[in-house]
């Protein structure tokens, strides 16, 4: 008997050994795919990123991938000087900011009531507002633009903010009931039990809960938007209005395609949709596992 308990001992320690090993082999296996998987998702940035610090004649010689013989930026001035990057950035800006800001608060509002106050018909008007992700944009171009036409919006920027805000409503209406509809009735009827109205039961209690599926929006509705070109092409004309991705296919050199600087310009371009992540990140991430887990 005394010979057999370091024995046992010996072998739990071999097992745990090997289960260790075993474990180390496999994260070192993870790592390396994801680490191939990053390197393969960023090469398109990569090659943009080579080819904005290059001049045209250096990228028809040598190619994308070929890095630099010097770092020049005379790209980005290009970009900045000549392709009106400045004046096609604030146009997106202008567009999606509003688009962004009305699509998530129509969808908080139809969200909310839906999901807490329903009514005889709800279901059937959740299904019309949804079916609204399943028309493709392009059966609606030429009655938009015959509207807009009319109305005398065309060649600015409001068809752009009305249709995208439009197109955005049911996507944040299905996000948001699905999300106030987890939250307990129970903490509603307290509020309301304090005194609070729908109004303020909704601004003060549901939407500070609602943090992370707003971000989740947010985010995405911004760079939806932001990458936007089928709607810029219909609905504009002149430079003055153009949005940065309009812009950016349209930059031509004097002769051919100006690649330097369509990559200086999609650098710049970027920027913002890289900022409203890192801002929105911690609460992106958030909503995105939300529910994943059961408390």
């Amino acid at each position: 008997m005394t010979n057999l308990a370091p024995t046992a001992t010996a072998e739990a320690q071999a097992d745990v050994s090997k289960a260790q090993s075993k474990a180390r082999r496999s994260m070192v296996i993870l790592y390396v795919v994801l680490t191939l998987l990053l390197l393969i998702y960023s090469l398109p940035t990569i090659g943009v990123l080579l080819t904005s610090l290059k001049t045209n004649a250096e990228i028809s010689r040598e190619g994308v991938w070929n890095l630099p013989d010097s770092l020049s930026l005379e790209n980005y001035r290009s970009a900045i000087q000549e392709g009106n990057v400045g004046r096609y950035i604030l146009n997106s800006l202008k567009v999606t900011i509003p688009a962004c800001v009305l699509s998530i608060a129509f969808g908080i509002l139809t969200g909310y009531t839906l999901a807490k106050l329903s009514f005889r018909g709800s279901d059937i008007l959740f299904v019309f507002l949804v079916s609204g992700l399943f028309f493709p944009p392009q059966i609606v171009m030429i009655p938009l633009f015959r509207m807009f036409n009319s109305a005398g919006l065309y060649d600015t920027l409001w068809p752009m903010i009305i249709v995208h805000a439009g197109f955005g409503i049911p996507i944040c209406t299905l996000v948001l009931k699905n999300f106030f509809a987890t939250i307990p009735t129970a903490i509603r009827e307290a509020a309301i039990i304090d005194g609070a109205n729908e109004i303020q039961v909704l601004v003060r209690v549901m939407l500070p809960l609602s943090l992370p599926s707003l971000a989740v929006l947010a985010t995405l509705q911004f760079t939806w938007i932001w990458n936007d070109f089928l709607w810029p092409v219909i609905f504009t004309r002149s430079d003055n209005v153009r949005t940065v991705m309009f812009g950016l296919a349209s930059l031509r050199g004097q002769y051919s395609v100006a690649y330097g600087t369509q990559s200086a310009m999609a650098i710049f371009a970027s920027i913002p949709t890289l900022l409203i992540f890192i801002f929105f990140q911690k609460y992106f991430i958030r909503g995105l596992t939300l529910g994943s887990v059961k408390g």
